[in-house]
């Protein structure tokens, strides 16, 4: 799961890049909000994490942007700026959540991972397809009732396939919910973790689908 992080508080931003990434998570940091749109149509992810006071332009301007040039992905605005009425701009302005600035780091992650689950279309905090399990909560996944034992770059390949079960996603797609900017890995990197999430669950159909990528049948 890769994050935009939009945020120019560099104390801040670096303890959320250290907290997020300690969760499973994969974030990419901005301080300046003109470059958001270049980003995501540049790379593939899950959620952006957007704060309204920028450097250089509106954070609510940032928004209309991200929602004007088609981008469905879920905005959470994470604000010091907290008066109802910049609430009810963002949120009429095409946020999914709205949270204020001090923020406690559970509460953040709780509404990250209904923003996660919602946009894969599941209302409950268990994630299930076929035999598997996930508890993004929990960080653990069930395999026909048994913990099933995965490396952190195999749960968040897993992860990103049972959060859009039936959805091809590519093999640049996958990497990306690995790596943020600047991190590298071998092109068969990839291959290697399919083939041993394969293994572990040999019931799981995660098919290849030629030249496109990954699905993972529901």
């Amino acid at each position: 799961m890769r994050l935009l992080l939009v945020e120019d508080d560099k104390l801040l931003g670096q303890s959320m890049v250290s907290s997020l990434g300690h969760h499973g998570y994969t974030v990419d940091w901005v301080e300046k909000g003109t470059i958001v749109t270049s980003a995501l149509k540049t790379d593939d992810f899950t959620a952006v994490i957007l704060d309204l006071t920028l450097p250089d332009i509106d954070g609510l301007k940032v928004l209309r942007d991200i929602r004007k040039n088609g981008f469905k992905l879920p905005v959470m605005i994470l604000t010091a700026r907290d008066d109802i009425r910049d609430r009810v701009q963002g949120l009429d302005g095409g946020a999914d959540d709205y949270l204020g600035k001090p923020f406690a780091l559970e509460e953040l992650l709780a509404r990250l991972r209904v923003l996660i689950r919602r946009q894969s279309g599941c209302a409950e905090e268990i994630i299930q397809v076929g035999q598997l399990s996930l508890s993004l909560s929990k960080h653990i996944v069930l395999y026909n009732d048994q913990p099933l034992k995965l490396t952190g770059h195999e749960f968040k390949i897993l992860t990103s396939l049972m959060t859009n079960a039936g959805r091809v996603l590519s093999k640049e797609q996958l990497q990306q919910s690995l790596h943020g900017w600047g991190e590298g890995s071998s092109d068969n990197a990839i291959e290697v973790h399919i083939h041993n999430l394969r293994r572990k669950a040999p019931d799981v159909i995660i098919k290849n689908i030629r030249g496109v990528g990954y699905v993972l049948q529901k």
